[in-house]
């Protein structure tokens, strides 16, 4: 790739598959700028709604009673005591999508989740990774990293795959774990962390 071209790396990821830092090793080797915390920061100043509401929904779909709740928020029938705005799954997305793109256009950058693969599948230097592990290898990760139990690690294993899975096939029409979606797709259970940059640095330096 050339070093004169803005380029993108989009990461997707699973939950405890190392994502965070094999993006910044990426970002820090490449010498570029690292986006994950700061589109959430920058969407929840667009929309004018505090960064903790939209951490509680990062990545995941408004279930039904939110969904009902935020169609009658304008005039409801009874008396409801005051509640959060909350964007709906497409003002989110559309808010994080053109905050992505920026990113893409001003600097080459290291991009984590939210969509990127999709929201840039038309940008000329993107390359998407899709990482993923066995179950063992992402519990032993979380517990190492948040000092929590087998089981509590398990159980947000499973509920954040549930979360991104229809997240992503809401916004995508696709679904998340089909690898032909993605230039590079990594075992980093298998593989590891460390020799996961080393061979996505690889391929950048081949195209």
């Amino acid at each position: 790739m050339s070093e004169k071209a803005r380029f993108a790396i989009t990461i997707s990821r699973q939950l405890g598959s190392g994502d965070a830092y094999i993006g910044k090793q990426l970002a820090e080797k490449l010498n570029v700028f690292y986006a994950d915390r700061e589109i959430i920061s920058e969407a929840a100043k667009q929309l004018a709604v505090l960064k903790e509401e939209l951490e509680a929904r990062d990545e995941k779909v408004l279930s039904f009673w939110q969904s009902l709740l935020q169609s009658y928020a304008v005039a409801p029938d009874a008396y409801m005591p005051p509640q959060p705005i909350v964007p709906a799954d497409q003002e989110l997305f559309k808010t994080e999508s053109e905050i992505i793109e920026r990113i893409a256009r001003e600097r080459s950058a290291v991009i984590i989740g939210r969509c990127g693969f999709h929201v840039l599948r038309e940008h000329p230097h993107h390359v998407s990774v899709f990482l993923h592990a066995g179950m063992s290898f992402r519990k032993a990760r979380l517990q190492c990293l948040y000092e929590i139990t087998e089981e509590i690690a398990k159980k947000m294993i499973a509920e954040s795959d549930a979360e991104r899975a229809r997240y992503n096939h809401k916004i995508t029409g696709k679904e998340w774990t089909d690898v032909r979606q993605y230039n590079l797709a990594f075992d980093t259970g298998k593989v590891g962390v460390d020799k996961s940059v080393e061979l996505i640095l690889q391929y950048l330096a081949a195209i």
